[in-house]
């Protein structure tokens, strides 16, 4: 799909997912216009800004969907399973549109672009949406989306307290003591943006998964002042080095992707070295959190079917929920073969930072809520099937943890629930209630006045049920059946008749059932034991 970002947004409005906003707007205003916003938002005329910013292309699931040329939202962890398995090695050339526009040296200035404020209690304006490429010289290239507080004209933090690949190519570069180039690529398609976003082993090159999902090559620039490309269809690109500070400067807070504000991080510091961009750039704004939620849940789909695939395990679906923040709760169901409810388990748990995970049987919908407490209610011996693995790494902007001290990665519990039906346990036990008649007898047929016909036969007399109780045995003789089965069999006959023969049949002493509870001839092979004595 060889679109950009542009065209991408000119698809959005077309779809009625974008709004122009072209009066006056307050910059202070932006993000909680957003929050508001049914539709993503372009503001035309930001106040005191030559750039027009957009916003909120990702926070619903529809627009999610749209980013990917996908048509619902499943097909999204297809296209990306595409591009992990079948990269695209990018293309280098020699120019891009964003270099019309080339700002070095003192005329480097941050406070020129529109970057929002977003929550009240920000530490300042963040860069949100740009794609970072660094580059080790063992390694080779990391690309990934990491948040820039603004401090001074051309300085700012970044936010890479997690355990990464960006991580590791900063440390290095401070225990060599020299700075850690980087650019950062703001205003992209998404599926740049996806594929930065995917936690790709290390050595492999994450533009390489977008040119997968794009089907075609990302194509790579030269930068001005570092030896390391950026993204050629970009809007802006800032080229920085992370600073040999290390983790020692304060930075945040900020609004995350738990829907809560994060605290005060300790960081490094990035010098901006230059700023190209397009004459008519357009600057875009992620917004917190569920830009974030949305473009993060399919690369944990893909990483969780992965790992299962691997532990072979039948998986039948997966969900990572909102309410785990598209981070980290899985609700998975199986076809189940004895033991694998806790392989399941342990080969999903061991994905990313996912925290809890809940397996089911293949006949649990792992999107109803309702459904997957009901299985954990009916399923679930806390001693058997819930155990929890303490001392994992965790991720750090997890509000749960303990307060750790600066540059030490906190570690957590993960837990498992496995609310598969246990071995040894007959199926039988879990079938749920099916009301007879519910294929043909339906309540709008009713209201709309519908009336059943009356039986062919009406006869309550002692010779009538004696009668109809010597057909019932017959039956029941030759096989078991349910009493709503009798009742169907013997249609024709008013059912105070039929229950008043099987009634019959019961007084004689004949009748009985089998471990199903279905009828049967009392004595017969069918008939249900008594458990033994203990």
């Amino acid at each position: 799909m060889n679109e950009n970002f542009r065209e991408f947004l000119e698809r959005l409005r077309q779809e009625h997912e974008l709004t122009d906003i072209k009066q006056a707007v307050d910059i202070r205003h932006v993000a909680t216009l957003v929050d508001q916003s049914e539709q993503a938002l372009y503001f035309h005329n930001v106040i005191g800004y030559k750039i027009p910013v957009v916003s909120g292309i990702f926070r619903t699931q529809r627009r999610a969907t749209l980013s990917m040329g996908c048509s619902k939202f499943p097909d999204i962890e297809t296209r990306l399973r595409q591009g992990i398995d079948h990269p695209v090695a990018p293309r280098r050339v020699d120019s891009a549109p964003h270099k019309q526009v080339i700002r070095l040296g003192d005329d480097v200035d941050l406070f020129k672009l529109p970057i929002p404020m977003s929550s009240i209690y920000d530490g300042g304006p963040m860069i949100t949406a740009g794609v970072v490429i660094a580059r080790d010289p063992e390694y080779g290239f990391n690309s990934g989306i990491y948040r820039f507080l603004v401090k001074e004209k051309n300085l700012t933090g970044i936010d890479i307290v997690t355990p990464n690949n960006m991580r590791l190519f900063a440390q290095r570069a401070l225990e060599a003591g020299r700075p850690c180039p980087i650019s950062i690529s703001i205003g992209t398609h998404p599926f740049e943006i996806m594929g930065a976003g995917f936690r790709a082993p290390l050595g492999v090159d994450e533009m390489g998964v977008a040119g997968g999902i794009r089907g075609a090559p990302v194509e790579l620039a030269p930068c001005e002042t570092i030896d390391v490309p950026c993204l050629a269809g970009a809007e802006i690109v800032l080229e920085a080095e992370i600073l040999p500070t290390g983790w020692a400067w304060p930075e945040g807070r900020f609004g995350e992707f738990t829907r809560l504000m994060g605290g005060l991080h300790w960081n490094p510091l990035v010098r901006i070295k230059a700023i190209t961009m397009r004459r008519d750039a357009i600057y875009y704004a992620l917004h917190m959190p569920w830009e974030n939620t949305w473009l993060g849940a399919p690369t944990r789909y893909t990483a969780i079917r992965a790992a299962l695939k691997n532990a072979g395990v039948q998986v039948q679906d997966i969900n990572v929920t909102l309410g785990g923040c598209a981070m980290w709760h899985a609700v998975i169901s199986v076809k189940k073969q004895a033991g694998e409810g806790k392989n399941a388990l342990l080969a999903a748990l061991s994905v990313m930072d996912m925290k809890h995970v809940v397996v089911v049987d293949d006949d649990i919908d792992v999107f109803n809520g309702t459904d997957v407490e009901w299985a954990i209610a009916t399923r679930v011996q806390g001693d058997r099937d819930v155990f929890v693995i303490p001392g994992a790494r965790a991720k750090p902007l997890d509000p749960s943890l303990p307060i750790v001290p600066t540059g030490m990665v906190p570690t957590g519990a993960k837990v498992g629930i496995d609310a598969t039906i246990g071995e040894g346990i007959p199926r039988e036990r879990f079938e749920r209630i099916s009301y007879a008649y519910a294929d043909h007898a339906k309540i709008k047929d009713y209201v709309a006045g519908k009336a059943d016909k009356l039986p062919a036969t009406v006869n309550a007399s002692a010779g009538h049920v004696a009668q109809l109780a010597q057909k019932i045995y017959a039956l029941i003789e030759k096989t078991p059946r349910y009493y709503s089965e009798i009742a169907e069999r013997f249609a024709d006959y008013d059912f105070q008749s039929i229950a008043r023969a099987i009634g019959q049949l019961h007084a004689e002493e004949k009748l009985w059932q089998d471990p199903r509870g279905r009828m049967c001839i009392r004595g017969s092979a069918f008939a249900a034991r008594p458990p033994e004595k203990p």
